[in-house]
């Protein structure tokens, strides 16, 4: 883990910790680096940041769902506000709506439970191999900089609050077609406070990093193709107590692409095997030009 990664990782931390300017209204800072859009993790983790502010601590997340009206603007903050839309004798629920230039970009919903015991059973973790035996991304991308247009050079070169680990490296752009099944071990690239509240909201930023790209594998395109690529909506459910302590495997598939869109799907095991979250989510994959050839 380097100092550059620590670095890169308190500032998300700190995205995440959202000014309260009234009850029940939060404003969040955005991430001046981004070129075009406010990055989609980072309005997930802040949106469930704020609902999390305004629900009792004996109460945690188990679900939320999201949707992605217009794109962010990463020059500005955004305002959050959270209407508490129901507090029962087990759950609570929890509405947030994100507001830049007086027009909505964002909506949520989240759903809270206090801890109780049940019935458990789980899918098991893919057989992969493990971090250790793997080359890690950053610094893939950051040999590869000089190849990349002028935009992604500068990205390619910056820290990342994670360290990433995937199973099967490839090329950005556009690469040989294969089955729309993907794994990347992924870890902070610092430490994390020991705070579940704060470690879903890390989790949920985390979640869009490369969930959509799964839906490009079996059209052999990738982030540097000629394909616009925005996230549409996101769900996610978190099954189990986490942290962040030690590598997490993030298995993701996608099971239909279809009128520009693609559909994806994660889970999130620890280490030693457990499910701790689920991940859906469609998002637009458009050829550009229209040129459906390019994407086939």
């Amino acid at each position: 883990m380097t100092e550059d990664g620590s670095q890169a990782l308190a500032d998300v931390l700190s995205l995440l910790d959202l000014e309260k300017i009234e009850e029940d209204i939060f404003r969040g800072a955005s991430q001046t680096h981004r070129l075009a859009r406010v990055f989609g993790g980072q309005v997930l983790g802040q949106a469930l940041a704020a609902a999390s502010r305004t629900v009792d601590p004996s109460r945690i997340c188990h679900s939320f769902h999201a949707y992605f009206l217009r794109a962010g603007d990463p020059k500005l903050p955004i305002l959050y506000e959270v209407d508490r839309a129901r507090d029962g004798k087990s759950f609570t629920a929890r509405r947030v709506v994100a507001i830049q230039h007086g027009r909505q970009i964002f909506n949520f919903a989240a759903s809270y439970q206090l801890i109780e015991p049940g019935f458990e059973h789980q899918f098991e973790m893919p057989d992969v191999p493990p971090p250790e035996a793997l080359a890690d991304e950053g610094e893939a991308r950051r040999q590869e900089a000089e190849t990349f247009p002028s935009p992604f050079r500068e990205w390619a070169a910056r820290a990342r609050p994670f360290e990433t680990r995937p199973v099967i490296l490839e090329p950005l752009g556009d690469r040989t077609p294969r089955a729309p099944y993907d794994h990347v071990w992924f870890r902070a690239a610092g430490r994390v406070p020991n705070d579940l509240t704060v470690a879903q909201a890390l989790l949920a930023y985390a979640s869009d990093m490369s969930l959509l790209r799964t839906s490009l594998l079996p059209h052999g395109k990738g982030i540097l193709s000629a394909v616009q690529m925005a996230s549409l909506d996101h769900a996610m459910w978190f099954h189990r107590p986490f942290s962040f302590d030690d590598w997490l495997l993030y298995a993701q598939d996608s099971p239909s692409a279809s009128g520009a869109r693609g559909f994806s799907r994660g889970s999130v095991f620890t280490r030693d095997g457990k499910l701790v979250a689920s991940v859906a989510q469609e998002g637009l994959i458009r050829p550009r030009g229209g040129d459906i050839a390019n994407v086939s």
